[in-house]
Parts: C-alpha cells; structure tokens; sequence
C-alpha cells in the first residue's frame, strides 16, 4: 500500500538521518588505514542499520513484521556497542593493561544479548507482552522493559561512558587543535546517548516510542561538523605515551606557577626521582641542584643554553630549549623544556677542530714546501742567467740579499718582502732573449742593439705575468730601469709612479755593478760607489732610498 504524504513527510528526517550516516560511514571508510576509521565505521555502519530498520519498522503492518524488524535494530546496535569502545581506545590510544581481556568482556554481553535477542521467541525475555498501539501515522510497537533489556542497557551505558571517558581524557592533556577535535567526537556520541535514556525514561517529542534516530541525526551533524571542519580522520592526533614518553630527550613542563605537571621517563631518569615524587613540586626545588640550568629559565619565554656535567668519567653536554604554551588569549600558562644530549656533536667538533688544525698545519708544509719549489725554480733561472754571462756571477745573490736589507730597513712587511725577493733574483730574466752577441759586445751598442737591450724588460714582463704566483714580483723586473727624473725605461715613469721595490732595486743594482770588474772597465772603490750614488740624487735615484742606503752603509750593515 502506496505512504501518504502525511507519512512520507513523517519519514524525511529519518531518511535524513540514515543518508547523513551512509555519507559519514563512505568518508570515514576512505581513512580505513588510520588508527580508529575502521572501529569508527563500525559503529556508523550499526548505526545506519538501526535507523533503516526502524524506518522499515515504522512502515511495517502486523506486530510479527515489527518485532522482527525491531530485533533487527537491537542486533544492528550491537555493531555500534562494539565498535565505539574499540574506536575510543584507538583515537585516544589509551594503553589498556589486559586488551584481550577487555576486548572480550566487550564482546562476550553484546554476543549473549544477540543469542537471547534470536532465541526469543522460546523464552520470552526480551518481547515479554508485546503489543501495538494504533496512533497515527504508524501503528507502534509497544513492550515493557524486561531485566535483561534494562541489564543489557545499563552495559550499553557503562561502555559508552567508559569509551567517553577515555576520549575526554585525551581532550584535555591533547594539543589546543587536536583538543577541539576530540571534544567534537565527545558531543557527537553524547547526544544519541542522552536520546536512548529519554526513550527508556518515556520522553516522547513525537507520537512515536524510539527518540534514538532523531539524537542519531542531531549527533551525525556534530560529527560530520568535525570531520569536515578539522578533518579528523584526516589528521589524527599524536599520542602522548606513544611521543611523549618515548623520548629519549629529558622533557618537563611547568604550569604559570612553575610547579612540574608532567615529566617524561628520561627526565625522572636523570633526576633519580619517580613520578609521583615531581608532578606537582616546584621546579626551583626539584631541580635546585641539576646541573641543566632549568630552574634558572622558569620565567622566560624562549630560551637556548648549554650545560655540561661529568658523568662516569665522562663529560655530557646538553642544550636546554625553553618553549612556552599559549592559550587562546595569547597568554603564558606554561613552560615545556627540553634538554637534549648534544654530547656526540660536541665531540664531533672537537674531532673536526682536530682534524681542521691538522689539515691546516698539512697545508701550511705543503704551501711551504710549493713555495721552496718555486724559489728553487727562481734561483735555477737566476743561476742559468748567469752561467751565460760569467761576468755577472753572483749578481743576483748579493743584490737580492741587499734589496732584502734595504726593504727591512724601510718596515716593508715580511708578506711583502718575499715578493721583493723573488722580483730581485729575476730582475734581470728578460736578458735570456738578448742574443749572446750583444751580450757580450766589449764596445759600444749600435742603436738597433740599444733597442734590443732595454726591451729586456718588456719581455721579463710577458714572460712572467702569465705566472699567477709571480705577479706581485713582476714590479723589479719590469720598472728597475726606471728613473727618479722620468729618463729610464721601458716606460719612463718619474718619481713615485715606479713603485717602491724598483726604486729600492734601482740603487741595489748600481750600487754592485759599479763595484763590479767588467771587461769594459775596472771596479769602483766603495767611496767611489757611494759618491756616485749621491751624485745621482733626483735624477737617477729616489732621494729618500739614497739617503737610508748610504746611512745603512756608513754603518756596516751594507
């Protein structure tokens, strides 16, 4: 027999009911992998089954019909009594010391009320004196309560509020968001809880015995609220046994007033305490004589040091980190303080600080050593120059080691220094491209061989500016011919645009060649040399070089 409107409209909000459950339980499914979605869709899938045998209950004729399709609705709850509890242990992951036996106390009353539920029609203890009650739209079922309906209710309760319990619990010690989600799921299963007792108690809003489907609905609209609003399968939250006092980081939180709220097993490790001797303390007292400075950082809000005790023969380091926990208001109610052992990298800075220093001693041999290599390569040249020109023989050694002299005299930094004498022992490198005729011509130089002689310099500077490690020597080699009055050459620079070595090396080098037998003349006397380097003051030489060479050599050390 086709509903009337009347009764289709009747039924809307159960449909509703059942429809919003179906779409929790095709959500819920989805996270099936996660901790608690599968024990969560059990129950909405029992749920689901109750509010469509009550439907079909309501619309049923006969009292057969309706007490089948009632039974119907006490097995479907079955699903739901089961898989509630199992869902609030897994969401809060409450570590429950028999799981097995607990397990099977909340299954074994569930499977003997399911065992009375279809053997009923034998004994009687559940339908005692069913009837129908002919109120419109639908005719009702109507039956007392008998002592195994009221016992299996009163199990029904306990579980719940035991299941209850263990959520709440989470809500209060979990983080602020994670907090709000759970107390989402907390209403979502109170209200059906508080529809059932009105039905027990005979509260009817309707004309229709069983308020459960519309506390069912309201309860599925808070849920569906919370998953959609704080995802909760989606982002299920990080147990504090599981986290928290696994770490092997000593932690300890303090509340506004310092006073220890939690602690982890690795904290009480290291104090020597137990539990029930810290929660509670102040911290000041607690940790008067830990050698983590914590009772030093009880009223900042972040922080980061570093301490360090013996321990056995052995030295521990540990960073404390100071973080606060803010509430809604923005305000400080506690501290949570970590100390992690940093030992192994404070080690390992020592090991690479060993290893650093060594490497550097390692380079600095090596450097050295690359450096006498070089020098040893400069004096094989130096030596080449002048086993070609016998007449020079020595040159090089005495002007590089009075250079050097000089340089010294004038506070040139040693950094310097060995870039002068490196300038010095090739001073004259260039030569190597002067044919040996020319050389070693007794007479005087026609003007083509002129020309080849004072390029000299030019080709000392091709030769050794492409020598990265030369580059800071090139100003003797390149500007010694250089002079103070702008005559000298290749460039003819004057006065302070020769650079200090050249100008230094310009009276080194006059000054030993001037002393020096020549086939073309005699050797000066040392008053003649110096005679002749005063005389040439301003025009050759730079005055104030003079002034100090011929000082130095008054005095000996020339």
């Amino acid at each position: 027999m086709p509903l009337s409107s009347a009764e289709i409209a009747y039924l809307i909000p159960y449909l509703l009911s059942l429809g919003l459950s179906w779409g929790i339980l095709i959500y819920a499914w989805r996270f099936k992998k996660t901790k608690g979605a599968k024990a969560y869709s059990l129950y909405l899938l029992g749920q689901s089954m109750m509010n469509l045998g009550f439907i079909i209950e309501l619309t049923s004729a006969g009292l057969q019909a309706k007490i089948f399709w009632d039974s119907f609705q006490w097995l479907a709850s079955v699903l739901a009594i089961i898989g509630f509890p199992i869902f609030a242990v897994q969401y809060s992951e409450r570590k429950l010391r028999r799981p097995r036996a607990t397990l099977a106390f909340f299954l074994l009353i569930p499977a003997l009320f399911s065992m009375l539920l279809i053997t009923d029609g034998w004994h009687r203890l559940i339908y005692a004196e069913p009837s129908l009650n002919s109120a419109a739209p639908f005719p009702e079922l109507i039956y007392p309560f008998t002592p195994v309906v009221y016992a299996f209710s009163i199990f029904v309760y306990a579980s719940t509020i035991w299941g209850i319990v263990q959520l709440v619990r989470r809500a209060i010690h979990a983080q602020r968001f994670y907090s709000a989600q759970v107390w989402i799921i907390v209403v979502g299963f109170l209200i059906p809880m508080v529809g059932t007792m009105l039905t027990i108690l005979g509260v009817q809003f309707a004309p229709q015995r069983d308020a459960t489907p519309f506390t069912f609905a309201i309860g599925n609209l808070i849920v569906a609220w919370g998953l959609f609003r704080f995802r909760i399968f989606a982002l299920t939250p990080v147990g504090r046994d599981s986290v928290f006092e696994a770490m092997v980081d000593p932690v300890v939180i303090l509340d506004a007033k310092h006073a220890i709220v939690d602690i982890n097993p690795a904290m009480l490790d290291l104090l020597g305490l137990r539990f029930d001797e810290t929660v509670g303390q102040s911290a000041k007292k607690v940790f008067a004589d830990f050698p983590i400075p914590i009772k030093l950082y009880t009223d900042v809000t972040y922080a980061r040091a570093e301490a360090s005790f013996p321990i056995r023969d052995k030295t521990v380091f540990y960073e404390l980190s100071v973080w606060p926990l803010i509430d809604m208001d923005r305000n400080v109610t506690g501290r949570v303080y970590v100390s992690h052992d940093i030992t192994a990298l404070k080690e390992l800075e020592n090991d690479l600080r060993g290893l650093n220093q060594l490497l550097e001693q390692r380079v600095v041999a090596r450097t050295r050593e690359l450096a006498e290599a070089y020098d040893t390569t400069l004096e094989g040249w130096a030596l080449a120059l002048e086993l070609r020109d016998k007449e020079t023989e020595g040159h090089s050694r005495r002007v590089t080691e009075t250079t050097i002299k000089v340089a010294r005299a004038l506070d040139i930094p040693e950094e310097q220094i060995v870039h002068i004498r490196r300038g010095a022992i090739l001073h004259d490198i260039g030569k190597m491209a002067i044919p040996d005729d020319i050389l070693h011509k007794n007479g005087s130089l026609s003007e083509s061989d002129r020309k080849i002689v004072i390029d000299h310099p030019l080709t000392a500077h091709r030769l050794l500016s492409r020598i990265p490690f030369l580059q800071k020597a090139l100003d003797i080699p390149y500007c010694h011919h250089e002079k103070w009055d702008g005559t000298g050459y290749p460039r003819g620079l004057k006065g302070r645009e020769i650079p200090l070595a050249a100008r230094i090396f310009a009276v080194v080098d006059v000054w030993d060649a001037v002393q020096s037998e020549r086939p073309y003349k005699k050797a000066w006397s040392r008053e003649e040399a110096l005679a002749y380097l005063e005389s040439q003051v301003g025009l050759h030489f730079d005055p104030q070089i003079v002034d100090l060479f011929l000082r130095l050599a008054r005095d000996g050390r020339i």
